[in-house]
């Protein structure tokens, strides 16, 4: 009976290191959420078993992953047998990113805590930029300003990280570049980093476009002090509650950000009979909307708002106004293709 069960699993465990990780844009929401220490982060058994667990949990959940080994000793001294997965070490998207070169002649471990401060700092600085835009006693001048660098910032962000996720297109052709617009186009990181365009781009200043901003900027911060500072005793004094907080209510701030985004859609179309009327950046963020809707990463959230949105408007459109039935029913075709 063991035999047949270990047969059964190897094929399974083959399919499972085979599986292209990196085009998956549920690999990188996976991965960033969970919490461990860097030095851990960056080896190759660490990374082998978090990918079986994602195999399991969103393509096959018949496969079996053993329990990780929590004795470092052993698998720092001999890391190959330590690795279940019979492919070679790979350190993912930090090999892409810097080069073989790169990852030849510096420690990963380090390369990762590089690539975590650069993000920690931008969004650190975005955060008090984006509440120092929002705060009411803030003079104009300041404040708009402020609201653009904000954006600015989490544009640089988002893209610092695409490309240490998914590095730069393979050739520079159309064919490359559409590609390459694939494998990133339903990732939170490309999302945001066209959010950030519409809004810098306009002449419109909505500082409640920040509030996604803010969210986001919190949520980075949050998980990257309690990975690193947990041990500090200034981090324990002052900064470890609102930090668990903050992780603890990840769903809260998604669902605060849906929201936000879904109102600033209706915002737009309601500014188009101002004087400050947009109409390319309407059209331009409600196809934003859309790939909003059908995300992964992004999905589950604006549905729901949807949903919500649906069973109050619909009664209301049937009983007072049947004649937008038509239209709307267009509407929904284009957005659910």
């Amino acid at each position: 009976m063991g035999q047949e069960t270990e047969d059964s699993q190897k094929p399974r465990r083959i399919a499972a290191a085979a599986y292209d990780y990196d085009n998956d844009p549920r690999w990188a929401d996976y991965w960033s959420n969970i919490l461990i220490p860097p030095h851990l982060s960056s080896r190759s058994d660490v990374l082998d078993h978090y990918k079986r667990k994602f195999y399991q949990r969103y393509i096959d959940p018949d496969l079996v992953v053993e329990v990780m080994s929590t004795n470092g000793s052993s698998q720092s001294t001999n890391p190959s047998a330590s690795s279940s997965s019979s492919s070679p070490p790979s350190y993912g998207s930090t090999a892409r990113a810097f080069g073989p070169s790169a990852t030849a002649g510096q420690n990963p471990t380090s390369v990762h805590w590089y690539r975590q401060t650069i993000q920690f700092s931008v969004n650190a600085w975005v955060f008090v930029v984006a509440v120092l835009a929002i705060i009411p006693l803030a003079p104009k001048n300041l404040s708009s300003r402020a609201y653009r660098l904000s954006l600015i910032g989490t544009a640089c962000s988002s893209l610092y990280s695409l490309y240490t996720l998914y590095g730069r297109p393979r050739a520079w052709n159309l064919q490359g570049i559409q590609v390459y617009l694939q494998s990133i186009i339903a990732t939170k990181d490309f999302i945001y980093f066209i959010y950030c365009l519409t809004f810098v781009t306009s002449h419109l200043c909505l500082k409640v476009a920040l509030i996604p901003i803010l969210c986001r900027s919190l949520e980075h911060v949050a998980k990257f002090l309690r990975r690193n500072f947990s041990r500090s005793t200034l981090y324990r004094k002052y900064l470890e509650d609102p930090c668990v907080w903050v992780e603890s209510n990840t769903t809260t701030l998604s669902i605060l950000s849906s929201h936000t985004e879904i109102g600033l859609g209706f915002l737009l179309i309601v500014s188009l009979f101002s004087w400050q009327r947009n109409i390319i950046q309407t059209f331009m963020y409600w196809q934003l909307l859309k790939i909003m809707y059908h995300a992964p990463v992004t999905a589950g959230y604006h549905q729901s708002v949807w949903a919500k949105i649906g069973r109050t408007i619909n009664p209301l459109i049937h009983r007072y106004c049947p004649f937008l039935n038509t239209p709307l029913s267009a509407v929904q075709r284009w957005w659910l293709r």
